[in-house]
């Protein structure tokens, strides 16, 4: 389905605010945040471009990703945190929180810039999203910008978790033990059954005194593996 364009060939600021079902009370506020310094070149009638407001929205994630983190993951360490809030507030992620919003098509480049691709460039989609940000916060404050952000957040967390799980369940769950103070994991073999060329490990996963997860597979690193990831997921580490 074709959006509503504005007659210089982009999104309008007023049809991008009732899309995305944004209450925005200054226009002008948003129009700025879509507006590239390359638009500013080729028309003087436009008086700001939108690195101030990136600027502000930069900090705004920053904190208000840190605060949703904190809020919504309460067993997860420190040093986990601080990763996942960078995993979430890198350029790459804040260019594809853009594209899911269809953002290319209502930022305002000059015409060479448009032409070179830069509605799809992840570096200027992030920042155009900042400044998105930046002006969000600045017409209707922090819980707006929260209520913007919130399920967008918790899917791209809930992704970049479960990719990590499925990459290195026993360093995370290590990681997990060691910020709770408890020494590291030990992982029992209680079961080896089949013929040499088709084993099967059955393992369990213990710290100290409590059994957190059980797993099987056709090796020993396989089995471990997935106790680890049965781990997490009885701590519900999500």
């Amino acid at each position: 389905m074709s959006l509503p364009l504005g007659a210089s060939g982009f999104e309008s600021p007023v049809d991008f605010a009732a899309r995305l079902d944004i209450p925005f009370t200054d226009i002008l506020l948003l129009s700025r945040a879509l507006t590239h310094r390359s638009y500013l070149n080729e028309h003087p009638e436009a008086l700001e471009d939108n690195e101030r407001l990136e600027f502000l929205g930069d900090a705004v994630l920053d904190f208000l990703v840190g605060a949703w983190l904190y809020n919504h993951f309460p067993e997860m360490a420190e040093g986990d945190l601080t990763r996942l809030r960078s995993a979430l507030v890198k350029t790459e992620q804040l260019a594809e929180f853009a594209r899911q919003i269809n953002l290319g098509n209502a930022m305002r480049l000059g015409r060479g810039e448009a032409q070179a691709g830069g509605a799809d460039r992840p570096a200027l989609l992030c920042g155009t999203f900042e400044a998105l940000i930046g002006a969000i916060y600045l017409d209707l404050g922090m819980q707006a910008v929260e209520k913007f952000l919130q399920s967008m957040l918790k899917e791209a967390s809930n992704d970049a978790i479960f990719s990590r799980k499925e990459q290195d369940p026993k360093s995370i769950f290590q990681e997990w033990a060691q910020s709770q103070g408890y020494g590291p994991p030990i992982y029992r073999t209680i079961s080896t059954t089949g013929p040499d060329h088709d084993r099967l490990f059955e393992v369990e996963v213990w710290v100290g005194e409590t059994r957190y997860g059980y797993g099987q597979g056709h090796s020993k690193q396989a089995a471990t593996k997935a106790a680890a990831r049965d781990a997490l997921n009885t701590l519900d580490y999500y």
